[in-house]
């Protein structure tokens, strides 16, 4: 149906504006959540949202297989919040789990082709320092490409700056 890329920086309010735009269109929603819950810094960031977006969506955890998720799944919804492409690139990073560019166009097709819209939760990591190491600067690499794909893609992007959204497409 649609695919609508939302990005900006850490805590810029990506996800809350997700969530609005989400709400809004109403429906069947649904919430594909890539973070992996390894220590309890993370499990309290997963309580912070699970507490923002309440009882409305139903949850799908999938850290990896995202595109094959949405491929099983999105029949069943009118709305998907998919939270976020950096998070999910970063854990196929880390896995070493196959091509990353190719399972990113994999994952923007299989958004775009979908029955319902598409909400992309993505962060800018390209707005600050050369990285240090290789595989930092790898994976702000492959964000960058992968988010201008994404946003290529988008019926709709939206850039959150301070918590206030801008439409840039």
């Amino acid at each position: 149906m649609a695919v609508v890329l939302i990005g900006g920086g850490c805590r810029s309010g990506k996800s809350r504006h997700a969530l609005r735009l989400a709400r809004e269109r109403g429906g069947r929603m649904a919430f594909l959540a890539t973070a992996e819950i390894l220590d309890e810094e993370m499990r309290a960031r997963a309580l912070e949202h699970q507490r923002e977006r309440g009882e409305e969506f139903v949850v799908i955890e999938e850290p990896r297989l995202v595109a094959e998720t949405l491929a099983l799944r999105a029949a069943e919804f009118d709305v998907v919040v998919v939270d976020c492409l950096t998070l999910w690139l970063s854990n196929r990073l880390l896995a070493a789990d196959g091509d990353p560019e190719a399972a990113g166009e994999e994952l923007i097709r299989v958004a775009a082709a979908a029955p319902c819209v598409v909400y992309l939760v993505t962060n800018e990591v390209g707005c600050g320092i050369v990285p240090e190491n290789e595989l930092a600067r790898r994976f702000r690499d492959l964000a960058g490409r992968l988010n201008q794909r994404a946003a290529e893609a988008a019926v709709e992007v939206h850039w959150m700056v301070f918590g206030i959204p801008m439409k840039v497409k």
